[in-house]
């Protein structure tokens, strides 16, 4: 990850009290491939639905997404997370804590779950190099 790829908050941060995250956030040039739906194993040439998602800011618990289609709140999601400088997208488990729209289409705050199938520590241990570079 490069100095220049990440800063504190947003200009558009919602007010405190709509605001549920207790880490600190940075703002990321950064997307997101959210599977809505995965593909049939038994049918051959089924394929899953991605949603890609610009990422509004990140931080070591969550998200905050910019997606062109509203979400289900409480909806768990496979997700790729591509960041910065890493070659490879952090596989991880989130889960929709919030949707609303804006002037693009939808913000979405997600949730990222631990799971011992994902790239959970990986991406804590991303976050916190992030943070310590500001």
């Amino acid at each position: 990850m490069a100095d220049n790829d990440y800063s504190f908050g947003t200009r558009n941060d919602p007010p405190a009290d709509q605001d549920n995250r207790a880490d600190y956030r940075l703002t990321a040039r950064a997307r997101a491939m959210l599977e809505l739906e995965s593909g049939l194993p038994e049918e051959a040439g089924s394929e899953a639905r991605e949603l890609v998602c610009g990422i509004r800011d990140i931080s070591a618990g969550g998200l905050c997404l910019s997606s062109g289609e509203p979400l289900s709140l409480d909806a768990l999601l496979p997700a790729r997370v591509f960041l910065g400088n890493h070659e490879e997208p952090f596989g991880l488990m989130v889960e929709v804590v919030w949707c609303r729209p804006n002037e693009s289409g939808f913000l979405v705050g997600v949730r990222i779950i631990e799971s011992d199938e994902t790239a959970y520590v990986e991406w804590m241990e991303a976050v916190a190099s992030a943070m310590a570079q500001d």
